[in-house]
C-alpha cells in the first residue's frame, strides 16, 4: 500500500485560474445542468462532449467549471470529483 492510500489524501485535480468550484443543483436533460458556483453565482453548465457518456454526473455532484467569457451566466463542466474526492476538499476547506 503507497502512503497514498494510508493517509487518504490525494492530489486532486485543482481548477485553473478561469475554472471554479460548482455544485450540481438540477440535471436539465441532455448535456446541461444546473450549477452553484464557489463565487455565489447560478449557471448553467454544459457537459462536454468528451465527458457525456464517460463521466455521469448527478445532482450533488462537486464539479469545476469554467465560465463563458462571453457569457457569464453559462459555463463548461471540465471535471467531476468523485463523492470521496469531494469530501477531502471539504476537509481541506477548498469548498463548503
Amino acid at each position: 500500500m503507497s502512503e497514498n492510500e494510508n493517509s487518504g489524501r490525494r492530489n486532486l485535480r485543482m481548477p485553473d485560474d478561469d475554472e471554479l468550484f460548482a455544485v450540481v443543483t438540477e440535471h436539465n436533460g441532455g448535456n446541461h445542468v444546473r450549477v452553484r458556483c464557489e463565487d455565489g453565482e447560478n449557471r448553467m453548465g454544459r457537459i462536454p462532449g468528451r465527458m457525456k457518456y464517460r463521466t455521469w454526473i448527478n445532482e450533488g455532484d462537486v464539479v469545476l467549471v469554467e465560465p463563458w467569457d462571453w457569457q457569464d451566466e453559462k459555463a463548461n463542466i471540465e471535471w467531476r470529483y468523485s463523492g470521496q474526492d469531494a469530501d477531502q476538499l471539504r476537509r481541506e476547506g477548498h469548498i463548503d
